[in-house]
């Protein structure tokens, strides 16, 4: 899916990532139409989302970017394994088709098969970071990316990998479609600041060596890790949004309701401790209102 590291045998794989890509737009949009048409509502904004990861995938898969051959294959390791990734998991498809899938044994099916035991471990945060940012350190401190050029069906298939792996961590992080077991914002939170800083200082590394078994000029190089540097942290605060967005939510959630819990027992509260008070100071006016009357009375006699 870099076309850097492409040749003719390489663009079999190409074009076939872009025909997916395109199709599951596709089936994303028909799935949404029919939502709709049925009466459920079903924002815009995911659409949009969604297709716009598609599309990056299939400009990365068919466009060179400008620059030198690493600074474009970098451009496009952001966007296979990043950029595409937010925008895919933004757009909510395992809610999607959980949504348009009739009721039934399908449902139930796909339903079991997201909530099951194994996508939970890969769910995990930590787990999915491992895989992620670890498949890069071995991509780029390995001999692996000298052997891409040679083997496009290899590239291929770490070109899947990345892609892959940015959407296990990207899913784990946001945790936006129902999952078997949803993980606390303190570990989501510390899980992407630990990615991201493995993240940038695979970036360092990469400004000061190139990967084992390749030869790219300084200028080439340095324009590659600054991209991925950069780049990287774009993201990484935008998925810092979504955390942020998600406290805010559930903050007011929580607000919202100990402010009705206080409404609906508040006014008894109130009302009981105004009666406890007149009570309280009816007994004690009586019994003062018992000696003076009683003194007075002793003292006509």
């Amino acid at each position: 899916m870099t076309p850097s590291h492409t040749g003719q045998a390489a663009g079999i794989p190409a074009a076939t990532a872009a025909v997916l890509a395109l199709v599951a737009a596709a089936g994303y949009l028909l799935a949404a139409r029919r939502l709709r048409r049925r009466g459920d509502a079903w924002p815009w904004a995911r659409d949009a989302s969604f297709t716009a990861g598609q599309a990056g995938l299939v400009l990365a898969a068919l466009v060179t970017p400008p620059g030198g051959e690493f600074t474009a294959h970098m451009v496009q390791h952001l966007v296979i394994g990043m950029v595409a990734p937010l925008l895919l998991v933004l757009g909510r498809p395992v809610t999607l088709v959980l949504r348009a899938v009739p009721a039934g044994a399908v449902r139930r099916g796909l339903r079991g098969v997201v909530r099951s035991r194994p996508l939970g471990l890969l769910f995990l945060p930590p787990v999915a970071a491992v895989l992620d940012v670890g498949g890069l350190w071995l991509l780029y401190r390995t001999a692996l990316f000298s052997r891409l050029h040679d083997h496009p069906w290899l590239h291929a298939a770490v070109s899947v990998h990345v892609l892959a792996a940015g959407l296990l961590f990207t899913f784990a992080v946001c945790r936006l479609d129902p999952v078997r077991h949803r993980h606390g914002l303190p570990l989501r939170a510390a899980t992407l600041v630990a990615a991201a800083t493995a993240h940038a200082v695979l970036a360092k590394t990469l400004y000061g060596a190139s990967p084992p078994g390749t030869a790219f000029s300084g200028h080439d190089l340095a324009r590659a890790a600054e991209t991925m540097y950069y780049g990287g942290d774009l993201v990484e605060i935008a998925l810092a949004v979504v955390l942020a967005r998600q406290w805010y939510t559930a903050a007011g959630r929580r607000g919202s309701a100990s402010g009705r819990g206080r409404q609906r027992t508040g006014p008894c509260e109130l009302g009981g401790a105004t009666v406890a008070q007149k009570a309280h100071w009816w007994a004690l006016s009586k019994s003062l209102r018992r000696p003076i009357a009683s003194g007075a009375s002793e003292s006509v006699r």
